[in-house]
């Protein structure tokens, strides 16, 4: 065989978000051909065990499934003749079955009953199946970093910040906690959510699988095919390890629309934590750092820089993903007849790339998770910068009662405060006799330490949650 093209092939230069992770492998071309080759293997051994084939056909095309014997650059290229990878594919596998020496029955089991959009459905969810179990991998490492963050930071004080300014304080382990609150989300969502067989024929209608049958069964009766051909699709099922649909989903798109909703889900919960360490980062800032490797980071024109790649990839990865949701929703939204003319190609790409950077950014989420640099003494200044007004919302609730001008009069001297840039403690102090209201309950009032609410149950619930959903 020939050497492939390398310049047909896609090693990700563009895509760094997924490149070198391995979604880069899973979700690659030559995992989808596999993954088809992998199908109609399958099909072949389903209908050898239900004897509709000969145990011979079976193991033939099964040997011939194998994506090394193709190649792939020559399929990519007869693709458009048929809008599709399938087609020139099946003729390559037959033309294996005979270079191979396999009987001429094996060439008429591949493929039997079937159509392009079954396999080429079937394949995706397999794919999406392998990138699965890579993608929970990576979020199983990031969601136990999270959980000893924020463990370790339950009583780190933060400032919390609302619409990009400061409101009230909090801990870093909340902040990060709330990060593992998404994830933990996301990732069951992922690992319950069904990537169901497609196997319906040309129209979804298994009327060719069905004509075989009776061929094969003259005297059964029209119930006992249908329920033979209901055993044949849960038994390829259960082969691909896939779940067992109601009926073929040709024209229902809801199958891709859910696996392409929680793939960008995980991107997205993924993608606030990246968003808020680059944020955090900024030198000015200075709460986190991300971890320091070796060869990454760095800058090509400035060497004292060390660039957040990590959060830099997740933002990346959270901002792509959208417009591949939207092509697939809409693609579903659209669909005419029992094949669309369109929107249904439209699905493979969109959906390999969600596969792609949700494993790039579960991989990358947890090498940011496991290395990330905490700076409890910039979180402290930073939270200083707003001295006692950072615990407004108290002072207005505790005071209020204590002035003759409740809250109205509370929320002028913190206007004051602010205008005239006076300390806002001996402001209250002189609007509240000390008989009323002691130096000791004020400078307990103005301590935001003592204005965390139920944060530390918080944290434990969430860590608890992610450590059940790990240990199931």
């Amino acid at each position: 065989m020939s050497q492939p093209d390398l310049s047909l092939q896609d090693f990700g230069l563009l895509n760094p978000a997924w490149a070198a992770t391995p979604a880069a492998v899973t979700a690659s071309d030559a995992a989808f051909a596999q993954a088809m080759l992998d199908v109609e293997a399958a099909w072949a051994r389903v209908q050898a065990d239900a004897g509709l084939a000969s145990a011979r056909d079976a193991e033939a095309i099964t040997a011939i499934a194998r994506v090394e014997l193709y190649d792939l650059s020559l399929l990519a290229s007869r693709g458009p003749d048929g809008a599709n990878a399938l087609i020139p594919l099946v003729g390559m596998m037959r033309a294996q079955l005979v270079s191979s020496g396999a009987p001429a029955s094996a060439s008429v089991v591949l493929h039997r009953g079937a159509t392009s959009q079954d396999i080429i459905d079937t394949a995706l969810q397999l794919m999406a199946s392998r990138t699965r179990t890579t993608i929970l991998t990576d979020l199983r490492l990031a969601g136990t970093a999270l959980a000893a963050l924020a463990s370790a930071h339950a009583n780190t004080p933060a400032v919390a910040r609302s619409l990009t300014q400061h409101a009230l304080p909090t801990t870093f382990g909340l902040r990060t906690a709330n990060w593992l609150a998404g994830l933990t989300d996301a990732a069951r969502r992922l690992e319950s959510l069904a990537l169901p067989l497609q196997w319906g024929g040309a129209v979804g209608t298994l009327a060719s699988l069905k004509q075989k049958l009776r061929e094969t069964m003259p005297e059964a009766p029209g119930i006992e095919l249908d329920e033979t051909i209901n055993r044949l699709s849960a038994a390829l099922a259960t082969e691909l390890v896939l779940s067992n649909p109601v009926a073929p989903w040709h024209t229902n798109r809801t199958p891709v629309m859910e696996l392409s909703a929680t793939l960008a889900s995980v991107i997205a919960t993924l993608g606030v934590m990246g968003s808020d360490v680059l944020t955090a980062s900024r030198p000015e800032i200075g709460e986190v750092s991300e971890p320091r490797e070796e060869g990454k980071g760095g800058s090509s024109a400035m060497p004292q820089k060390q660039n957040p790649v990590h959060s830099v990839l997740l933002r990346n990865a959270a901002l792509a993903a959208p417009a591949h949701l939207s092509s697939i929703f809409i693609a579903a939204g659209t669909a005419v007849d029992e094949r669309p003319d369109g929107g249904w190609h439209v699905e493979w790409a969109a959906l390999r790339e969600l596969m792609r950077l949700a494993g790039g950014a579960a991989s990358h989420g947890a090498t940011l998770a496991t290395g990330l640099v905490v700076h409890p003494q910039a979180l402290a200044k930073n939270m200083a910068l707003s001295g006692d007004l950072l615990v407004s919302e108290k002072i207005s609730s505790v005071l209020a009662p204590l002035l003759s001008g409740g809250k109205t009069e509370v929320q002028a001297i913190i206007r004051s405060s602010l205008s005239t840039g006076e300390e806002l403690r001996p402001l209250l102090r002189a609007a509240i006799p000390a008989s009323d209201f002691s130096d000791a309950q004020l400078a307990s009032l103005l301590d935001p330490s003592e204005y965390l609410g139920t944060t530390r149950n918080l944290i434990t619930r969430i860590c608890a949650d992610f450590s059940a959903w790990k240990e199931s």
